[in-house]
């Protein structure tokens, strides 16, 4: 899909980008946090599951988030909708064009 993005839902994107991006860093730290305390696991292997976990998150942080271009914003919406990183009133303030845009990307690559 090699479309640029409108300049209204590039804005909304925008805007939500921060959003998305705390939303995703919580929930590495929630999993960081479960990790660490797992007392079935000694020290070592927690240490070990959590630089396992980071790099993990690390690059998947990088593919969502990293260098966002008006060309590649409909994947960039469609990868935060397909990890529940935009809630639904978030969603729905792109234009109907852009909604039904992603949910097609996200369908072809399902």
């Amino acid at each position: 899909m090699a479309r640029d993005i409108r300049e209204a839902d590039w804005k909304v994107l925008r805007q939500l980008h921060e959003v998305a991006l705390n939303r995703f860093c919580q929930r590495v730290l929630s999993d960081v946090e479960s990790i660490a305390t797992d007392g079935s696991r000694t020290p070592h292997q927690r240490y070990l599951a959590l630089y396992e976990a980071v790099q993990r998150r690390d690059k998947e942080m990088a593919q969502v988030f990293d260098n966002p271009r008006r060309s590649t914003a409909f994947a960039q919406i469609a990868a935060l909708r397909s990890r529940d990183l935009l809630e639904n009133e978030e969603f729905l303030r792109f234009s109907e064009e852009v909604r039904a845009l992603v949910e097609l990307f996200r369908e072809s690559r399902a």
